[in-house]
């Protein structure tokens, strides 16, 4: 059985420590460094969203973590992203395996993007949700 993917890469909610979720990132996980991937960033209200477009020039940006129990921690996080078989369907967000940039060279990592038409979204022209 192939190992899964160790590390996810994160650019919205999950990067504040106040929220439960980004909190348990923290603790069960090692921050790698930033980086960012092709696409669009878009404000959905409470959350962002993200879309990946290899075609365009703007990035998503954000942050690499390395996570101690893979498997354990992309289930939990799964839940919080509305992601998985026993999710209202279709999930608002899916998880996928993409290359993200860094100052080091690519890195493939997990990320959830949106799974919605953008329509009517506002898009966070700096692809940077902390700004």
């Amino acid at each position: 059985m192939k190992p899964i993917c160790p590390r996810l890469f994160v650019y919205g909610t999950l990067l504040d420590s106040a929220n439960s979720y980004g909190a348990y990132l923290q603790q069960h996980c090692t921050l790698l460094q930033i980086g960012k991937f092709r696409g669009k960033l878009y404000d959905a209200g409470e959350y962002p969203a993200a879309i990946i477009d290899t075609n365009i020039d703007q990035y998503v940006q954000g942050s690499i973590y390395v996570m101690d129990e893979p498997g354990k921690i992309l289930a939990f996080i799964d839940d919080y992203e509305g992601f998985g078989d026993d999710q209202e369907q279709p999930n608002l967000f899916v998880r996928e395996l993409t290359t993200i940039e860094t100052s080091s060279g690519m890195i493939e990592c997990w990320v959830y993007v949106y799974n919605f038409p953008v329509d009517g979204l506002l898009l966070i022209k700096s692809g940077n949700y902390r700004l």
